[in-house]
């Protein structure tokens, strides 16, 4: 199979990169940073450079491939990188791209949630897209992950609680949520990509749990063996520096709005038992994942 991972630098992408080659396929990663390309080589991809903002670059990047993975977002995206840039017009066009040079299959990663009436507008644009997906005519699967533990459990929580000894927690810290870890998600894409008949049309993965942001606060400290020193940004807060930091960077308005919203503004749970007992898969725990996490910052520490 020659599959092109759209996004391939990316926590998914390179991800489902690794476990494409590990399987013997011949795998197109594109980036639109070109000190990436060696990171892919290594991993046994073919580096292209492409941008999601350039139907052009696309357009050649999907030329001769059998099947795509799109894995790219722009929820932190700003100015020509905005997530109506990147997430919207951008995918639309890798859609168009696709289809006119024949992609047999196109997966497409949305999250959690994507709905129409959904609160956060980039959660309507996945929704949008995947409608926009259904119509197009190619044979597609909708990938609907739950919030990354790469990102929302480590970057945004515990990296800075390993590196500094204190967190900053936005919002109450009180919503539970549901993580992934991008290799479980990533195994169900390479299933979608690589099986002839597909699983399911929408898949939603999460992982075996769900945590609140300062009980993953917690967790980190309790694998560390330090105190769970969190500073917390209120809801109104998080308001006023939305209105404020918006214009300057859409990215990290965006989730300052969406950490200030009620707990109950919409679901980020999910129950996985479903899909451990429909695909037979074994889901990471988050307590794994932070062990890991920790075990790394211990070994890259100078003694």
């Amino acid at each position: 199979m020659y599959v092109l991972v759209v996004g391939a630098s990316g926590v998914l992408g390179r991800e489902t990169v690794r476990q494409l080659r590990a399987q013997g396929h011949r795998v197109r990663g594109m980036t639109r940073r070109p000190e990436a390309a060696r990171e892919l080589e290594g991993l046994g991809a073919e580096p292209v450079l492409g941008d999601l903002t350039d139907p052009a670059s696309l357009a050649r990047v999907c030329a001769g491939v059998e099947r795509v993975l799109a894995a790219a977002h722009g929820l932190l995206g700003k100015d020509r990188n905005d997530s109506a840039a990147i997430d919207d017009a951008g995918h639309r066009a890798l859609i168009d791209a696709a289809r006119n040079a024949g992609v047999a299959r196109f997966v497409y990663t949305s999250a959690h949630g994507a709905a129409a009436d959904h609160p956060i507008e980039f959660l309507r644009t996945k929704w949008a897209l995947e409608q926009y997906l259904a119509r197009s005519g190619m044979d597609y699967a909708i990938l609907r992950p739950t919030a990354f533990m790469e990102w929302h459990a480590h970057e945004f929580n515990g990296k800075a609680l390993l590196a500094k000894g204190r967190t900053v927690v936005l919002g109450r810290g009180t919503k539970p949520r549901n993580f992934v870890a991008a290799r479980d998600v990533a195994a169900f894409a390479v299933k979608c990509l690589t099986e002839d008949a597909l699983p399911e049309r929408i898949l939603t993965i999460g992982g075996p749990g769900n945590f609140t942001n300062d009980e993953v606060t917690a967790l980190y400290a309790a694998a560390a063996g330090i105190a769970p020193r969190a500073t917390h940004l209120s809801p109104r807060l998080l308001s006023i520096l939305a209105r404020v930091i918006t214009p300057l960077h859409a990215g990290i308005g965006r989730v300052m709005t969406l950490s200030a919203l009620p707990d109950d503004a919409f679901c980020e749970t999910f129950d996985a038992a479903t899909l451990v007992r429909d695909d037979g898969v074994a889901l990471t725990p988050l307590e794994a994942f932070v062990r890991e996490r920790v075990d790394e910052r211990r070994a890259a520490s100078p003694r």
